[in-house]
């Protein structure tokens, strides 16, 4: 039976750049960094939390041939690989404003939503990364309103 998820992965073109916006911006810690030979295995996460991984990886090979990769670089800088992952926070509006005097760029500013506050940002290559702060009692949506947002 699965127990939990241990690992997850984003895309990026250059792993020393997204080290500095995840470890230094972001504020993550480096779990792992080992040169495998065929390719590095580069893995962060929240300080604190050691069980869940976030591989930060460089499309090509031995996961696709290159015509792929280069397919994927194309969607990642364009921004249309979807949703990277939900970081969560305490204060959405103070995560926020720290993050952003740090330069990190911002789609969407904190929002009250049924389910806590959130704010939206893109990562140096094109991930969507959205920072939550839950609410302490969240209500059901009203789907008009979710719709909208």
């Amino acid at each position: 039976m699965i127990k939990n998820i241990t690992h997850s992965s984003v895309y990026v073109l250059d792993q020393d750049d997204a080290l500095d916006f995840y470890v230094q911006k972001l504020g993550l810690e480096v779990k792992t960094d080992a040169d495998l030979g065929f390719m590095r295995w580069l893995t962060v996460n929240v300080p604190g939390d050691p069980e869940r991984e976030i591989l930060l990886e460089k499309p090509g090979p031995p996961a696709m041939d290159e015509a792929a990769a280069g397919q994927v670089r194309d969607l990642l800088t364009k921004g249309a690989l979807g949703l990277g992952f939900i970081l969560q926070t305490d204060d959405c509006q103070k995560t926020y404003e720290e993050l952003k005097a740090k330069g990190v760029e911002f789609t969407q500013e904190p929002v009250e939503r049924f389910y806590g506050t959130d704010c939206a940002l893109r990562d140096p290559f094109g991930n969507h990364i959205r920072v939550s702060q839950p609410a302490a009692n969240p209500t059901s949506p009203d789907p008009v309103e979710f719709v909208k947002s």
